[in-house]
């Protein structure tokens, strides 16, 4: 079996994509969460490659795929249309998906616009408001307008705090396995932080998912948390709304929100057993 490594750049309306291809097998794109490019769940990526040909990119408007007219933002329908075009240049086939945040917000878009695109879509912890029932909802969107406003405020650094405060972690107790290769705060970070909360949090906010479409999509869906993500995090209850509507189990991840990328070789394992059965 021939293994793959390469990147690559690919047009689409608005925007140039910066993708990765790494290993061998069924192809398995990873939709990353908050600001993550390509190389951030670098180490899952590693546990991954033996097994998967692991798809991962920038989205449009962070670090390496940039937007014709950047001013004018981005959808998750905008997004999602990126996804079915990176996976059309790849394959065939339906495709394999972990989405983390909101990528497994786009990833829903993906299911019920691009039908057969996506076979199987673990969607861990989505930030998909429109799942929850409407005062749920008003909270979690009025949460994320909240942040943006502290961050036009007082910066990068409260905003962050608050983020952590709303998926439940403690950054002064971090959980995680050893060895992890280190994601530094660079200004590319910085920038592709500043978007992310700027105008992704805004095409959440906005987001005009067709939850009707999503109970009925013939693909199959894995609801997913992480173990330690408390209870009342809204993005957990997200899953576990998407696991009523589906009629399907909600499954627990090591880690918390980010276990793809604090516990690696532990979420590489309850991948692949979510992806078998």
């Amino acid at each position: 079996m021939m293994i793959t490594d390469t990147s690559g750049l690919l047009r689409v309306p608005g925007a140039t994509l910066y993708y990765e291809v790494r290993g061998a097998g069924p192809i398995l794109l990873i939709a990353q969460s908050g600001e993550g490019g390509a190389g951030r769940s670098t180490d899952l990526v590693d546990q991954l490659a033996g097994d998967y040909t692991v798809v991962t990119y920038d989205r449009r408007g962070l670090s390496r795929s940039t937007l014709d007219d950047p001013a004018r933002g981005v959808t998750l329908a905008q997004h999602a249309d990126d996804v079915h075009r990176l996976l059309a240049e790849l394959t065939d086939e339906p495709a394999l998906m972990l989405g983390c945040s909101i990528g497994a917000s786009i990833g829903f878009h993906v299911l019920t616009r691009h039908p057969g695109r996506i076979g199987t879509l673990v969607a861990h912890e989505p930030v998909s408001p429109r799942l929850l029932p409407g005062d749920q909802r008003a909270r979690h969107e009025r949460e994320l307008e909240e942040i943006q406003r502290v961050h036009r405020k007082d910066g990068l650094p409260a905003a962050l705090a608050m983020i952590a405060d709303a998926l439940g972690i403690d950054p002064a107790d971090p959980d995680a396995e050893p060895g992890l290769t280190p994601q530094p705060m660079t200004p590319q970070r910085v920038r592709d932080f500043g978007f992310f909360i700027e105008h992704e949090f805004t095409a959440v906010v906005r987001d005009t998912l067709d939850v009707a479409a999503l109970r009925d999509a013939p693909a199959r869906i894995v609801p997913a948390v992480g173990r330690a993500t408390p209870h009342a995090v809204l993005d957990r209850t997200c899953a576990a709304v998407l696991a009523e509507l589906r009629g399907t189990e909600l499954r627990e991840f090591p880690g918390g929100h980010n276990g793809n990328t604090s516990h690696p070789r532990a979420y590489a394992t309850a991948l692949r057993a979510a992806l078998a059965n």
